[in-house]
């Protein structure tokens, strides 16, 4: 399987509800570095597993609808726990959404997995995995 990451972040905040969240029930704000990696079983036929160009360009406008907002106010999370884990799904989920939509290029179609990582500090971070 190859791979390819690209890089980015995002500044958001939120608050939660639930006693499980102690202190971040009250609205806090997170800095969020975000690796999207690209995998496929094979390379296209320039050898690449998807430009990265586009890659990176993709999860910056991603990460654009989401940056510097208060995602209590955004009515697709009214009512939703925003985890650095739900996040990360979201943000995966929109950038399959792209592939799909043929934004990274018509060879973008053979990915066949995708995983998100939000690094909320350099001691804690979730991940989501998904199959296209």
């Amino acid at each position: 399987m190859f791979s390819i990451t690209v890089r980015d972040h995002v500044m958001i905040a939120h608050s939660f509800r639930g006693d499980v969240f102690g202190p971040a029930q009250r609205l806090h704000g997170a800095t969020y570095v975000v690796d999207a990696e690209f995998h496929r079983a094979e390379l296209d036929a320039d050898n690449v597993v998807v430009d990265i160009g586009l890659a990176t360009d993709q999860l910056s406008a991603v990460l654009a609808d989401l940056n510097y907002r208060n995602l209590d106010e955004e009515p697709a999370f009214s009512g939703i726990n925003t985890t650095t884990e739900y996040l990360a799904k979201v943000i995966a989920d929109r950038l399959a959404d792209r592939i799909h939509g043929g934004a990274l290029g018509e060879s973008a179609r053979g990915i066949a997995e995708l995983v998100v990582t939000l690094k909320e500090s350099h001691v804690a971070s979730a991940t989501y995995r998904r199959t296209l």
